[in-house]
């Protein structure tokens, strides 16, 4: 380790507040997704405190401390003191969609917690994996990416599902988030010092606990109360991991079209961490912390396989956020103490016994705040030249966050369901946007953001035949299903895979489906075209400045 590398710094504070918010928030869906799709509720609890909790903490501290490590061994290395290292937690899209499109399907059919428990179990191995595979082409993957088509892709899932989100709740409950955040902008935009040189995101925590137990319920819009604290305060005790590789084991006794259909979920989401975990080291390099991409990736898949392994059936991944928590002047010891903090409370059933004291919302600020770090850092960090091609990527991810809303509003509707009206009408409006297009550049948007952030630069920096390549690349993943297509059913959007030529096979009934194939079309005349021009400008050199 480096002598001018301290284990912890003040700064740490900051960033651990931020990160410890963000992963409790993640933990605190848990038993409450858990409960209402999978039925681990009463007496079936103990699945979610006894396996997953537990399994969860024993990965997060894993990763926490090799990220912490790592960090020092690059300070080491370059002689320098502000390497911050990568952050690190639950993954939440993985969370959200193995509840949504694994667990609670397999509970729906069999009504047995247990059956959803192991096949969550099941997802969460196939991702780990599959991020362990990746890790041996990701260093590959990451030279020949363009910058601005890795950041933007951060840059938009940023805006749509991090800064917007909070952003969103802050206005909700103003009461208790609009002062935190005006705290954290007055400690790191103005750089103001308060007393006893307390880190800005400590005091902002404060601000917002004190508001939500000091304000009614009314204009807090948080329910705090001593009764609360007590009840929750009887779930402590000592929950130590258990061993999960029997009840993995199990799932494969079963008929392989039992749990092979799962892999239509598993195997994309693999690909999203994959990806997903490129962009943050990038945006970590971009900060100027360069930490190698294969070690970095593999303990990333470790760090998932661990947690299946002692029964949690949720991803770890690298987190977005790296340039913000440097910003807050973090180093490696927030890794560490978010490891450690997250890993006693997963197995000391202190869960919702904290949620009962801290609003999630006197939190939130520090994460928006994070938001606003990474969208900045996609147009600060790439070439002013490729300024569009960085907005180009932003769009896909906006239309994902504007298709989870959408998808929202249908559920609580109470009218028709949202595949009714596309069966409909496949030009159906939603307050001027349309549905079927929002829906279609939803689908695979991680990878959407990238392929056309990375056209764009390429054709900016007029390498045409590179820019072809990409295209055909967008070809195939549309040909296949990885992005764009899609079915819906009741007011459910899930993937829709199928092989790379239409079938003509119709939806099934009440299902509304679309197979991208002719924006597969579109994405390959594209290509063409740009091989063609690549063409003419090697043949006829002079003639390609003509128009300049």
């Amino acid at each position: 380790m480096s002598r001018t590398y301290p284990l912890f710094v003040k700064r740490d504070l900051d960033g651990f507040f931020g990160l410890f918010i963000d992963n409790l928030v993640q933990l605190l869906l848990v038993p409450l997704l858990c409960g209402l799709s999978c039925g681990m509720t009463g007496e079936n609890a103990f699945y979610v405190y006894r396996h997953i909790i537990p399994g969860a903490g024993i990965s997060i501290l894993v990763g926490n401390l090799f990220y912490a490590w790592q960090a020092h061994r690059l300070a080491a290395r370059t002689g320098r003191s502000d390497v911050c290292a990568l952050p690190y937690g639950i993954n939440t899209p993985s969370l959200l969609v193995y509840i949504a499109f694994v667990m609670a399907p397999v509970y729906q059919q069999t009504g047995d917690p247990r059956a959803a428990w192991r096949m969550g179990l099941l997802a969460c191995l196939g991702s780990g994996l599959i991020e362990l595979l990746g890790a041996s082409v990701a260093g590959w993957l990451r030279r020949h990416t363009p910058r601005a088509a890795l950041l933007s892709t951060l840059s938009g899932i940023s805006i749509g599902f991090i800064a917007m989100t909070f952003a969103l709740e802050i206005f909700h409950r103003p009461y208790v988030g609009m002062l935190p955040l005006a705290v954290l902008l007055l400690a790191l935009f103005a750089r103001w010092p308060f007393p006893l040189g307390l880190p800005g995101g400590l005091v902002a925590l404060l601000v917002g606990t004190a508001a939500g137990w000091l304000l009614p319920s009314q204009l807090s819009g948080v329910n705090l109360t001593v009764a609360g604290v007590r009840e929750a305060a009887q779930t402590q005790g000592w929950y130590p991991p258990l061993w999960a590789g029997d009840e993995l084991r199990a799932v494969f006794t079963l008929p392989a079209a039992e749990w092979v259909r799962f892999l239509s979920v598993i195997v994309p989401m693999g690909l999203f961490n994959i990806v997903g975990s490129l962009q943050n080291i990038e945006s970590a390099a971009a900060s100027g912390d360069e930490f190698p991409t294969g070690p970095s990736m593999a303990a990333n898949g470790l760090g998932t396989i661990a947690a299946a392994l002692f029964g949690s059936c949720f991803p770890t991944t690298i987190y977005i956020g790296h340039p913000g928590w440097k910003a807050l002047g973090s180093r490696a010891g927030y890794s560490s103490l978010n490891g450690l903090a997250m890993t006693a409370i997963c197995l000391t059933g202190t869960l919702s016994l904290i949620g009962s004291i801290v609003p999630v919302q006197a939190g939130m600020p520090i994460v928006f705040w994070v938001g606003i770090i990474i969208t900045a850092q996609a147009f600060q960090a790439t070439p002013s030249a490729h300024a569009p091609a960085v907005a180009m990527g932003l769009f896909p991810a906006i239309a994902a966050w504007g298709s989870t809303v959408v998808e929202g509003a249908f559920r609580v509707s109470g009218g028709q369901t949202l595949s009714q009206v596309l069966q409909g009408d496949s030009h159906a409006l939603a307050n001027g946007f349309l549905l079927h297009g929002l829906i279609a550049l939803e689908r695979g948007s991680i990878f959407c953001c990238m392929l056309v952030a990375a056209i764009a630069v390429f054709l900016i920096e007029r390498k045409f035949f590179s820019a072809a390549a990409w295209s055909a690349a967008a070809a195939v993943l549309a040909a296949v299903g990885l992005m764009h297509s899609f079915q819906v059913q009741g007011n459910t959007i899930d993937y829709l895979f199928h092989p790379p030529w239409p079938s003509g096979a119709p939806a099934p009934e009440g299902v509304f489906e679309y197979r991208a194939h002719n924006l597969a079309v579109g994405y390959l005349a594209s290509a063409l075209l740009f091989l063609w021009v690549g063409w003419q400008q090697r043949i006829n050199p002079r003639g390609e400045s003509a128009g300049h």
